[in-house]
């Protein structure tokens, strides 16, 4: 059976692109073309979404291995019972986004389970190539763990969550947590990007694609520069290159039937589960990259937002 895009989730994009009108995709390996789009998209929908009066926000920074202060923001909802605390990484294919334009998205995570969350805006490729990003997001989990009691967070119950390329951040600072000896309690990885390797289209998903192979290759080769494809790639950049999954945070992976990481979502869920790993993988028909940010009405999307709020609960 042919591939198809669920129906609400066609209908959805469908009205947005008569909305937005023809846009021209940026060539294969334009990073500053493909950040305007996509930072104009992700700015765009956080127009869109409700606001949260219940959820209150502080501004924090914390020292990056370099010495650069990052901006962090810290979210918690009015009356919450303090307890588990999630370091958020955004998406943006590592070269766009940040925490002002994933507001919404944080502050609806709280508002609708009162687990408090720490945005943490690392440093975008290509003007900071790796180690930079997953290092940021390292610090800002060892900055979250130091500071756990004074933010009423319990230092053992801290996970860390992303989607796209938050969500492949979110894996390479779960093995550098194991490695590091950093308690760590979930890994929520959000259609994640984890394979520096998936660069050619799939013909059978490239007409479903909202996260192209030309995109991904963009992204990637800024992050990785002349590394890109090669043995040299570390497992902290590209976590689907990881020797083994042994030691690791119980993961959730989620992503969609149509979406390009498709496949490296499923075999990172089912490495870590061979590496007994307790792994929870969810595969949605009919939905492609940001399926839930362009249809949240869409069955498909609540039911994907209920898992997530469910595992968020279960900290």
């Amino acid at each position: 059976m042919a591939h198809a895009f669920d129906p609400e989730i066609a209908a959805a994009l469908q009205a947005a692109a008569a909305a937005m009108g023809e846009i021209t995709p940026p060539a294969r390996g334009d990073w500053a073309s493909l950040r305007a789009n996509i930072d104009g998209l992700m700015a765009a929908l956080g127009t869109l979404a409700p606001s949260f009066p219940d959820v209150t926000t502080t501004n924090h920074t914390c020292p990056a291995p370099d010495g650069t202060s990052l901006r962090l923001r810290w979210y918690e909802k009015t009356g919450a019972t303090p307890g588990p605390a999630v370091l958020y990484l955004h998406g943006g294919g590592m070269i766009c986004g940040n925490i002002d334009i994933y507001d919404p998205v944080v502050a609806a995570y709280v508002s609708a389970t009162g687990v408090s969350m720490l945005a943490a805006d690392y440093r975008l490729a290509p003007e900071n190539p790796h180690p930079t990003p997953v290092e940021d997001c390292a610090a800002a989990l060892q900055w979250l763990l130091t500071h756990a009691a004074q933010l009423g967070a319990d230092p053992t119950r801290i996970a860390v969550m992303g989607d796209s390329a938050g969500g492949g951040l979110a894996a390479g600072t779960a093995l550098l947590a194991r490695d590091r000896n950093l308690p760590l309690a979930r890994q929520i990885l959000i259609y994640p990007m984890l394979d520096d390797r998936n660069l050619e289209p799939d013909p059978a998903l490239a007409p479903f694609a909202t996260w192209t192979h030309d995109n991904n290759f963009t992204g990637w080769s800024a992050l990785l520069g002349d590394l890109l494809g090669t043995a040299a790639v570390p497992s902290s950049a590209a976590p689907a290159r990881a020797e083994t999954l042994t030691g690791l945070a119980p993961a959730y992976i989620e992503v969609g039937e149509l979406d390009i990481f498709r496949d490296e979502s499923i075999a990172y869920a089912a490495r870590l589960a061979q590496a007994g790993i307790p792994t929870e993988l969810h595969v949605h028909p009919g939905a492609p990259h940001a399926f839930e940010r362009v249809a949240p009405a869409s069955t498909v999307a609540q039911r994907a937002m209920a898992d997530r709020l469910r595992v968020l609960l279960s900290l």
